[in-house]
């Protein structure tokens, strides 16, 4: 079991970089949301792996973030949903809009990604909504202050806490929170159900 590789980034190219540890090349296939976020060739990187062995295939599969890595596990223990088709999921959204999608229902939107039709996006739905915490979704960011507006109701800025505790830059979640028309009168579920589109 490979935990982690950190290395020399060598190449990147769609679907897979290769790393060099200690003089090995390891191919790795990635979201092309890792790939846009890995510095320029010739820097370090620090991967996440897992390793998929089937009999006629060895693969790695990396992530630069552990919540990345965390979904991806949960993705593949769902029927009909493979590695490669996981990653295609991570390709197409960041792990806080497809825990919203799992959470709110929306197989529609899952099946955008590639591969994945209607009925794998709702067996998705289906097999993973009762694992992730609605409460993730609303949680704080023990490291984050509420925000001090003092124009803002306490429903949105439980949502910006939100939305910064789902990963999201602090000042562009002030920013679609305060877009919303009438986000003051609306309670924190509404509020994010409007936000999310804002941050694609």
């Amino acid at each position: 079991m490979i935990g982690y590789l950190r290395g020399e980034l060598i190449e990147n190219r769609e679907g897979h970089i290769i790393i060099d540890v200690g003089g090995v090349g390891y191919v790795v296939l990635v979201s092309e949301r890792t790939r846009e976020e890995l510095p320029a060739i010739g820097g370090e990187v620090r991967i996440y792996t897992h390793m998929s062995v089937r009999e006629d295939d060895v693969s790695l599969f990396g992530f630069l973030r552990k919540d990345e890595q965390e979904m991806f596990n949960k993705l593949i223990q769902v029927s009909g949903v493979g590695p490669k088709g996981a990653l295609n999921i991570l390709s197409t959204f960041d792990v806080a809009n497809l825990k919203y999608a799992i959470v709110s229902g929306d197989a529609g939107k899952i099946a955008k990604a590639p591969t994945i039709g209607k009925k794998t996006a709702e067996k998705i739905i289906i097999d993973l909504k009762d694992k992730i915490n609605k409460d993730e979704i609303l949680e704080y960011s023990a490291e984050e202050t509420v925000s001090a507006d003092p124009k803002l109701s306490d429903d949105a800025r439980d949502a910006i806490d939100a939305l910064v505790a789902l990963g999201y830059d602090r000042k562009r979640s002030e920013k679609a929170v305060a877009s919303i028309e009438g986000h003051n009168e609306m309670d924190t579920s509404a509020i994010l159900k409007e936000a999310f589109p804002l941050l694609l």
